[in-house]
């Protein structure tokens, strides 16, 4: 058994500990607002905060996240930029297909968390590892931007 804290709660998982957390998050635990995409931790779709540190979880293995704490796109509106953040998205009508949302999500809000003012260099670094295929990236930016001005 493996014990995770996931969005504030505890959760025990009984599965290997070099599956993916992806697929526990997915497949076993049943939440699926995070993506997958490419599975080599190079699109963004699948990025979840470790202890507040954008991470992409396809890549990593379960047993390897001892007592840190997990956020996924289903809990980051309990954080304060992560509100912000989702509510610029809708604001600024960001989505497209949707897909890589929730990996742009969870990127935006940790650059917003060590970040409160981001120039579009520090956006531009943040986000570099999040690919949208629709080419939302400007409306990404400007939603941002929105995010890291409201009170």
């Amino acid at each position: 058994m493996i014990n995770l804290r996931i969005n504030g709660d505890m959760r025990a998982v009984d599965v290997p500990g070099d599956m993916p957390l992806l697929w526990v998050l997915r497949d076993i635990l049943g939440l699926t607002g995070t993506k997958f995409g490419c599975g080599i931790a190079q699109c963004g779709a699948c990025t979840v905060h470790l202890d507040g540190i954008p991470v992409r979880s396809c890549l990593l293995p379960v047993g390897t996240i001892g007592e840190r704490a997990i956020t996924t796109i289903e809990g980051i509106a309990e954080t304060p930029n992560g509100a912000k953040i989702q509510k610029a998205w809708l604001d600024l009508e960001v989505i497209q297909c949707g897909y890589c949302q929730s990996g742009q999500i969870m990127s935006a809000t940790a650059l917003l968390n060590v970040t409160p003012n981001p120039d579009d260099a520090d956006i531009d670094a943040a986000m570099a590892g999040n690919i949208c295929r629709c080419g939302t990236y400007v409306r990404i930016r400007e939603a941002i931007k929105q995010a890291a001005k409201s009170v």
